[in-house]
């Protein structure tokens, strides 16, 4: 019959991290409207490269454990697939295992049965090599230079799409704990499996990958989808939020540059004819967008490495004199701490390998560059951070940088000077290591699959 709705397939997206936590009444809220797939992401490279170079998760097991409980919960009542992806914040084989243990001992408390897939993304460094060689692995924007010796560096994950998360559910595994993988591609890898319109789907996909990032307020909380053949709805379930066609289209320009174009492994989301209609305070209907599939399949490399162990030094100033003289006074600083360096270590540590970098905070070092406005503080904020190879070594010299930089010779004033505060005793904190992103590439040519590996058990 014309007009009649064809498809009706919810998705429910409980948190927008696991271990970030959701309230317990919306999440019921959500179960109560009965979801074919319950999902979420456990990861980013928001936070920078430390989780992907060392292997830990950001989130505590404690956090991460009562968010995992309750979804596993839920999807025993419900019988329906949970998907987590980007396990352990990084998507490492590490990260997988992780979360696996954890389940495995949610199972067994809660005497939960579940037959569980495991989607591992670590790449091998003979891989990437040969894939460096062929030519396959390009550079995405504002990537960094790389040759083939950077893979045995560092640590490398491959992003998947909703191939391998699609092989596992058809291999009837109840739960999936993937790693590395598109936020996106955790919530379209049912409804793709099930025919729904690739364009509606992704873009749904995209509206709930944070949860209710974009309700209003935005919270950890979780938000329902409901795709139909010709549009979707997307719900928030926590009392006191809403949401309008404004915030939930703004969420499409969240990590990206264009909210119009954007990329997936598979093809390129255009939400350009999109269109946002409020159907009531909580609810929000979505048309218009369509996928274009690419003309060859990418997946996205990340890769972190270790580049240098920090001590850090927190300090204060409020002195009007201190404060105008610290510009000139630093530099002059950094000049005495190259000759220390020498002189302590007697030629055994290099002043190339050290970095000591300054931040005043109240005076522009959270904006890279100049401030639009010129800024007179009050008082600064000083930062303090000692780079060298080994944490011995930069705590050694931090513990010079710290005290020279407290009685910094001040030309306004006679004799010594006490011209910064430290609130630690001692102000010496070992950070512990350093480590940076060494890739922003994709690796091409491949098949959707080819990259990742997947092992089943029972629960």
């Amino acid at each position: 019959m014309k007009g009649t709705t064809l498809m009706e397939l919810r998705i429910l997206a409980p948190t927008g991290a696991l271990g970030a936590g959701f309230d317990a009444d919306a999440l019921a809220r959500g179960l109560a409207a009965r979801p074919d797939v319950i999902a979420c992401d456990a990861g980013s490279t928001d936070s920078g490269p430390a989780a992907l170079g060392s292997g830990t998760p950001k989130l505590s097991a404690q956090a991460v454990t009562r968010d995992l409980r309750l979804l596993m919960r839920a999807r025993d009542e419900l019988g329906v697939p949970l998907i987590i992806g980007s396990c352990g914040t990084s998507g490492r084989d590490a990260g997988v295992d992780w979360v696996a243990s954890l389940a495995r001992t949610i199972a067994a408390e809660e005497d939960l049965h579940a037959k569980l897939g495991l989607i591992y993304s670590d790449q091998p460094v003979q891989r990437l090599q040969d894939l460096y060689d062929a030519g396959r692995i390009q550079p995405l924007a504002n990537a960094p230079e790389i040759d083939r010796e950077l893979f045995q560096r560092g640590h490398t994950v491959a992003m998947m799409g909703v191939e391998p998360l699609q092989e596992a559910l058809r291999d009837g595994c109840d739960i999936v704990l993937a790693g590395r993988a598109s936020d996106t591609a955790l919530f379209a890898a049912l409804p793709h499996m099930r025919g729904a319109d690739p364009g509606l789907t992704w873009h749904m996909a995209k509206t709930i990958e944070c949860g209710a990032a974009c309700a209003i307020p935005p919270s950890a909380n979780g938000l329902l989808a409901t795709l139909r053949d010709d549009h979707f709805d997307v719900t928030t379930l926590a009392t006191g939020t809403r949401l309008t066609p404004r915030s939930v289209a703004a969420h499409t320009l969240y990590e990206n540059a264009d909210p119009y174009h954007i990329a997936e492994p598979s093809g390129v989301l255009d939400t350009s004819g999109a269109s946002y209609e409020a159907v009531d305070e909580r609810t929000v209907r979505v048309r218009g967008a369509r996928y274009i599939p690419a003309d060859g399949y990418t997946n996205k490399l990340e890769g972190a490495e270790l580049v240098g162990y920090q001590t850090v030094i927190i300090g204060g100033v409020r002195d009007r004199v201190v404060i105008d003289a610290l510009p000139k006074l630093l530099p002059v600083a950094e000049r005495y701490f190259h000759d220390k360096i020498v002189d302590v270590f007697n030629g055994r540590v290099d002043p190339a390998d050290i970095d000591i970098d300054y931040r005043l905070y109240g005076a522009g070092a959270v904006l890279t560059g100049s401030e639009p406005d010129p800024l007179t503080p009050r008082e600064l904020g000083v930062l303090i951070t000692v780079t060298a190879p080994d944490q011995e070594t930069a705590h050694a010299i931090a513990t010079f940088v710290a005290h020279a930089s407290s009685h910094l010779p001040i030309a306004e004033y006679d004799g010594l000077v006490s011209t910064l505060a430290y609130p630690y005793s001692p102000p010496e904190m070992d950070r512990g290591a350093l480590y940076r992103f060494t890739l922003n590439h994709v690796a091409t040519g491949v098949t959707p699959t080819e990259l990742f590996r997947t092992v089943t058990e029972e629960l």
